[in-house]
């Protein structure tokens, strides 16, 4: 069947991630060649990937879902992750969320 743009952008961000470990190997390696290779691959595999929100842009989605009655942690990431799908780091977004929620405890 055929894939939803959630499930292709997933795909591309799993290999994007390969490509940039496997560059930090190359380079460590002295493998100039082979990290050559992987970051022209990079470079097409991002170009088919939604531009990645910033901090602010994440922080105000984070803020919006607290707003709407999320207040615990997981109903917050759920939200926010499901509007950030594939444009924002889920680290990023979990130090945000604590962040904004008082989670310095």
């Amino acid at each position: 069947g055929e894939l939803s743009d959630e499930e292709v952008i997933a795909v591309l961000q799993k290999e994007a991630k390969k490509r940039r470990e496997a560059i930090e190997i190359y380079g460590k390696a002295g493998r100039h060649d082979l990290e050559g290779k992987e970051k022209e691959e990079l470079a097409i595999i991002e170009s088919y990937l939604p531009p990645a929100l910033g901090d602010s842009e994440i922080e105000e989605i984070v803020r919006k879902a607290i707003s709407s009655g999320a207040e615990d942690f997981g109903k917050v990431m759920g939200a926010v992750m499901k509007e950030v799908a594939g444009r924002a780091d889920s680290r990023v977004v979990t130090e945000i969320v604590k962040k904004n929620l008082g989670g310095g405890e």
